[in-house]
């Protein structure tokens, strides 16, 4: 048995909409934002499939994820395959020249795991986490957006 702990979190950017599209729908620069992420590959022969890899505090997960749904400048949402069990989806606002970024992300706990730590905690950590993650992003954004 899992539990499955869900967050939510989001952050304006000061670039349009199509900035942040572009910069999130290319999955394999998520590393450069996001610090629990190692790396993300594409699978050639499928798009829809990606490998990703989780490395932290000496722990390492891996899993292989599905792309469900894309409506470009609006949602990508996906779940695991294989691996560590997740989903999640990424939306996006648009402000005119800012743009929202939501990101929401399921993860399942193995009950074992979750007797031996604190939901609420790990929670904290988690959200806090992603969190940092949508503002290194909006930092990211920033500097690869040039105004016309």
């Amino acid at each position: 048995m899992s539990d499955w702990l869900e967050h939510s979190v989001q952050v304006e950017v000061e670039t349009p909409i199509d900035v942040v599209w572009n910069l999130w729908s290319d999955l394999e620069q998520m590393p450069r934002w996001m610090k629990w992420i190692d790396s993300v590959k594409v699978l050639e022969d499928n798009p829809e499939l990606s490998r990703w890899k989780l490395a932290t505090g000496g722990l390492e997960f891996s899993w292989l994820s599905r792309i469900l749904k894309v409506v470009p400048h609006q949602i990508i949402q996906w779940e695991s395959v294989d691996g560590l069990p997740n989903r999640g989806a990424i939306r996006f606002y648009d402000r005119g020249s800012s743009s929202i970024v939501k990101l929401s992300v399921s993860y399942a706990i193995p009950g074992f795991l979750g007797k031996l730590m604190d939901n609420l905690f790990l929670g904290r950590v988690v959200e806090s986490t992603i969190q940092a993650d949508l503002e290194r992003f909006r930092e990211y954004a920033l500097k690869a957006y040039t105004p016309q």
